[in-house]
């Protein structure tokens, strides 16, 4: 609960939002739309002379670092037009490390939105928590499910990469790197009759984000796919090189992802997330695959009571399951808010989520006890959101194949969080006004 709270106030500290303003005329609305366009919530950086400071930097808590305090950002246009220096450092309050990066970018192509980035960075990864480079382009605050994540592992990466943006979209991304992991978790990879616990890592991706029919709305997170005539297509490459810079390990890694949003006119919606993942070769489990679990490691329900995440399965609990090959599907249905009254409008919203995987070679990790996934995997429930300030509250039950025979085991209760900008604008005016 402290956790949550904590959270909150940091959301209320930074809405920027002084007083209540309404908009009466088209200018007006235009220009409010430009104002919520460059708010810090929408960006995700507020800028202070010639440094727009990113919010994700700021404060975040995990299972292994508590509360990661730290500051973080790159230079704005006040300092070089064509050029940005940035970083982040970052301490933990349970690990008492220090975590760092710092890099710098230049504009190649003003009109693609071309930019070449160079960084060095020090840090820990969650073990399995595989991501398409162009999802970081896309802005959130807050990822709940980061809340609980234990099993991490260090590195220290230099990276390159040419990032663009051809079109609004279509996102691209081409990255380059190398680095040094260090196991946190007691784990060894068997690999040509030797155990690895700590390995190098030379890598190549290429990563691209089609949305081909979208409108887009400014909202809380910017400038957001609000209606979509067909899914949006992610897909990347991944290429580990042996050898390249003393790297232990070559493998290939395919992923693509296809997100369906489909909003009707009597304001109901439904978001469809298909994802498949492929790994061959010698990829260590710090770079395969999970399922986004989001089921804290204990045995009570009320002790597993946490915020639930946004693409994440509920009751599956944190490194229960590790796959090379593996498929989800994720669908969520909402209903048109009911208004209660003018400031109680809640959202009723089902959901199913699906995951299927497997593993060859298991015998092969050593010192991390997991499952996988060979037969299908199956939880459904429903979240009533925006009950009070923006919390709401989930339920989820696990059934078919990998049900587990104490009945309490298959059930995740949960908050859920979901605040819109504007809401978090009424908000701080009442707090300021009283």
């Amino acid at each position: 609960m402290a956790k949550i709270l904590f959270f909150f106030c940091f959301l209320i500290c930074f809405s920027g939002i002084g007083q209540e303003t309404t908009a009466n005329t088209e200018s007006d609305t235009i220009s409010e739309l430009q104002k919520e366009k460059k708010h810090p919530l929408a960006t995700g950086y507020y800028p202070i002379g010639m440094f727009d400071i990113d919010l994700k930097t700021l404060i975040k808590y995990n299972i292994y670092e508590g509360f990661r305090i730290g500051i973080g950002g790159l230079t704005n246009d006040k300092l070089f037009e064509s050029a940005k220096l940035g970083g982040y450092v970052a301490y933990g309050s349970k690990d008492r490390q220090v975590k760092y990066s710092l890099g710098g970018a230049i504009r190649i192509n003003k009109e693609k939105k071309l930019w070449a980035n160079a960084y060095y960075t020090e840090d820990i990864q969650e073990v399995g928590a595989a991501a398409f480079l162009t999802d970081g382009r896309v802005y959130s605050l807050f990822e709940p499910r980061a809340l609980n994540v234990s099993q991490f592992y260090k590195f220290q990466t230099w990276k390159a990469n040419l990032e663009s943006e051809l079109n609004p979209k279509l996102l691209s991304e081409f990255q380059i790197s190398h680095s040094n992991i260090e196991n946190i978790v007691d784990y060894h990879y068997l690999n040509d009759g030797l155990f690895y616990k700590n390995y190098q890592l030379a890598e190549a991706a290429l990563s691209i984000r089609y949305s081909p029919k979208t409108e887009f709305l400014t909202n809380e997170d910017g400038d957001r796919e609000y209606y979509d005539g067909l899914p949006k297509i992610s897909a990347q490459v991944t290429q580990g090189f042996k050898g390249i810079g003393n790297s232990d390990f070559s493998y290939t890694k395919l992923r693509l992802k296809a997100d369906y949003f489909i909003k009707r006119t009597d304001l109901s919606s439904t978001n469809i997330v298909l994802e498949g993942s492929y790994a061959i070769g010698d990829a260590p489990l710090s770079h395969l695959y999970h399922s986004y679990p989001n089921q804290p490691n204990k045995d009570k329900i009320l002790n597993r009571w946490s915020l639930a995440g946004i693409q994440s399965f509920e009751t599956m609990y944190y490194g229960e399951f590790f796959s090379d090959r593996l498929a989800t599907l994720q669908v969520k249905h909402s209903l048109r808010r009911f208004k209660i009254s003018e400031h109680f409008k809640p959202e009723l919203v089902f959901i199913t989520r699906h995951a299927w995987g497997d593993m060859n070679n298991q015998d092969r990790h050593f010192g991390i006890p997991f499952n996988t996934l060979d037969h299908l995997y199956n939880e459904s429930g429903l979240e009533l959101n925006k009950i009070f300030l923006g919390f709401g509250v989930s339920f989820s039950y696990r059934y078919g194949y990998y049900h587990l025979p104490n009945i309490d085991d298959n059930i995740s209760l949960k908050f859920t969080f979901n605040l819109q900008l504007d809401e978090l604008k009424r908000l701080r005016y009442k707090i300021f006004k009283s």
